[in-house]
């Protein structure tokens, strides 16, 4: 075998490393046990933020949820248009805080973080991926409509648009 063929033939050794998903607020490592956000009150215990009562001697450490919505930093986010949504932004808004509560209830860091109400329709951020797809499709059951999302795996950003 030639040195050419030689070269060309041999396991290549420069493997192209992939990037993971950064998100800048997602913690490195395990908390110290027990730890509570000092702003709303969830409880760090056996690797998960719950709703707990704050436990004796409990570290401190704002939770993800919390540092992203000081940051305003939305980790998910809903589009709202069309004339319906003008029409009944009462009964979506009261929909998309109820989803917000049941998924809360079970995950303290799945909030909306802010509404933003304006003549062209409505804009719901939310602190994690999830809460946006999950209020989207209960306004798709309950008043169906055009419902689209795109997950944006560089930046770990979720957006859905749902339009009537």
């Amino acid at each position: 075998m030639s040195e050419k063929d030689r070269f060309f033939h041999e396991p290549r050794r420069d493997r192209a490393i992939h990037e993971r998903v950064h998100d800048p607020y997602k913690t490195r490592s395990k908390l110290p046990e027990p730890t509570v956000c000092p702003q709303c009150g969830a409880v760090y215990h056996e690797g998960r933020w719950t709703w707990a009562a704050r436990p004796p001697e409990a570290h401190e450490e704002l939770c993800q949820a919390c540092h992203r919505i000081n940051d305003q930093y939305p980790a998910g986010i809903l589009a709202l248009s069309g004339d319906f949504v003008r029409q009944h932004q009462e009964e979506i808004l009261h929909l998309a805080r109820h989803e917000e509560a049941q998924e809360k209830a079970e995950h303290p860091l799945h909030r909306i973080m802010n509404i933003e109400a304006g003549s062209d329709g409505i804009v719901i951020n939310t602190t994690d991926i999830h809460l946006p797809r999950r209020i989207g499709e209960a306004l798709h059951r309950a008043y169906r409509g055009d419902l689209d999302f795109h997950y944006d795996e560089e930046s770990a950003l979720f957006r859905a648009h749902w339009r009537r």
